[in-house]
């Protein structure tokens, strides 16, 4: 599984999203469901996902979809 499906399956998970959704629609408080509560579930579900804690500064950076696999590149251990 690369990292950007790892990524996208938190997102699926969190926000009940299908296989084939754009993902660069995915931009924090643009996207309907990506509210302050929509950020901190995707947040618990990234740390389970890649069996982490994520730093302060990586939450409130993660402002997009491709921005969240940049910051999850550093927590990959694959």
């Amino acid at each position: 599984m690369t990292l950007e499906h790892k990524v996208f399956g938190a997102f699926q998970e969190t926000f009940d999203l299908p296989d084939a959704f754009d993902r660069t629609l995915l931009v924090y408080r643009e996207f309907p469901e990506w509210t302050s509560i929509g950020h901190m579930t995707l947040v618990a579900a990234l740390e389970t996902h890649f069996d982490t804690m994520l730093e302060a500064n990586d939450i409130l950076a993660m402002s997009s979809f491709d921005k969240a696999v940049e910051i999850m590149s550093r927590y990959d251990d694959n």
